[in-house]
């Protein structure tokens, strides 16, 4: 990796060269970059965690001043307990994941000696935007290391110090692997942003890392496709047949393990028959955690009807506003809605979550199948808590991004999620006049899937490579 003060041009294109050798490295080869990378910041714990507090101190001053937001402040923090060892198993979870490049995924045979192979490749050369979190920095070096992809790396003036730490571990230790130094570059020049997004030419995919601000920012921006999600507005809706201890305990992780989180609870849609039943253990349990709550005007006069709640507690209790169900709060606030019905439910979702991660709780398979197939959401889960879509969770070592979009990829992005594929066809002097009205027809017979005459396995093959690597080839 390397800190960089060129021109967005400059890194751009020598991004492009270095994503071009990188694809070309060997399992074993991008692996022991990971593995370096790994001791680096082990061994610089301490480094990086005096960074990290220096960027705090500067990041309470201002929000005690009121330019930065608490939210963001919490995801600053690197030395909250296993953070920083969660960031550094994460390397090593993507490492021992199974290569995803180069995997034949299809194979036709179009005619005798003619072979149609899909095999998958690295998109490329990604843009990484990003606030705050400073491990992003090692999160995405993993991904993109283990995925032969090139990465651009522009972090938020708040983690600078932080950024700067990270990197130059990561660096260091590259600079005895194979891996090309351009391949990860963290730029630190300021106000470069517009220009980097005027680089379609050389960058492939843009994936934002922040809130709502930036993200809309980045999409209204540039011609680049754009991988990622505007907001975190995740509901779950709760039956009333699904038990009170364990809704309870979904509930209750899912607002309150980290509200800054995208994955968070904002929303819990009610069921009327759990107005009475099951709702006030839950509201208990979520005052007592100090989360405020909106509710709408059925949840609110069943609440302050029941007298078990704590009177203490009552002035957490406020009526919603409409806005309230359209509202990220990324803070111990949760918006409560009555629903009459399934239907009522899933449109509600459609209309007002951010398509990020709800979830169902019941005991009704029919009912939860039903909530499965009709929301659109990039996840959707039953009797669970939402805080489950994370990349690390999902056994995908970690992730580059939560994606809403409906192409390409969804949900938590991992390795699958940052490569893209190719078309080979193998022949042995075919051509397409050869077919058609009154010539060979196509046999079109799907074959196995294994390995393909297009990857490199023969040390005669890979010196081929390797020379291209060193841009000693033509």
């Amino acid at each position: 990796m390397s800190l960089t003060n060129a021109t967005p041009l400059e890194v751009a294109k020598a991004a492009r060269v270095g994503s071009r050798r990188l694809a070309v490295l060997s399992t074993e080869e991008r692996n022991a970059a990971l593995t370096a990378i790994h001791q680096a910041l082990t061994d610089g714990k301490d480094e990086v965690l005096a960074a990290n507090r220096q960027d705090l101190d500067d990041a309470n001053r201002a929000a005690a001043g009121g330019t930065l937001s608490q939210s963001l402040v919490k995801r600053l923090d690197l030395g909250k307990p296993g953070k920083y060892e969660d960031m550094l198993q994460g390397i090593l979870d993507v490492r021992d994941l199974e290569d995803p490049i180069n995997k034949v995924t299809a194979r036709t045979l179009l005619d005798d000696n003619l072979t149609l192979s899909r095999i998958t490749c690295p998109i490329g050369v990604l843009l990484i935007i990003f606030e705050a979190r400073p491990e992003v920095i090692a999160n995405i070096s993993a991904l993109a290391i283990k995925s032969g992809n090139a990465a651009i790396l522009k972090g938020g003036r708040e983690s600078s110090h932080s950024f700067a730490a990270i990197a130059s571990l990561i660096s260091k230790a590259l600079s005895s692997t194979a891996v090309p130094p351009d391949c990860l570059q963290l730029v630190q020049t300021h106000d470069v942003i517009a220009d980097l997004l005027k680089q379609d030419s050389y960058i492939d995919l843009c994936i934002p890392r922040g809130g709502n601000k930036l993200v809309r920012y980045v999409k209204d921006s540039t011609s680049i496709p754009v991988l990622g999600h505007a907001d975190g507005i995740c509901t779950t809706y709760l039956r009333g047949d699904y038990p009170a201890d364990k809704a309870t305990k979904i509930i209750v992780d899912a607002k309150v393990s980290y509200p800054a989180g995208c994955n968070a609870l904002e929303q819990l849609l009610v069921d009327e028959a759990a107005l009475t039943t099951t709702l006030p253990s839950i509201v208990e349990a979520l005052l007592q955690k100090g989360v405020s709550l909106r509710c709408d005007e059925d949840s609110l006069s069943a609440l302050q009807s029941n007298k078990a709640l704590d009177p203490h507690s009552a002035a957490l209790l406020q009526p919603a506003s409409a806005s309230d169900f359209d509202t990220e709060f990324l803070d111990l606030v949760l918006a409560i809605k009555t629903v009459p019905s399934l239907e009522v439910a899933v449109e509600h979702i459609n209309a007002h979550s951010s398509h990020h991660t709800d979830a169902i709780l019941t005991l009704d398979a029919t009912v939860a199948k039903a909530f499965l197939a009709a929301v659109d959401s990039s996840s959707v889960y039953w009797n669970t808590s939402t805080r489950m879509a994370d990349g690390q969770r999902y056994g995908f070592g970690t992730e580059v991004g939560i994606s809403t979009n409906k192409i390409h990829s969804r949900g938590p992005v991992g390795l699958e999620g940052l490569t893209i594929y190719k078309w080979t066809i193998v022949g042995d002097a075919q051509v397409s006049a050869e077919y058609g009205a009154g010539g060979r027809a196509w046999k079109h017979q799907k074959l196995p899937v294994g390995e393909d005459e297009f990857v490199a396995r023969s040390e005669e093959e890979r010196e081929v490579l390797r020379k291209f690597r060193a841009g000693k080839s033509s």
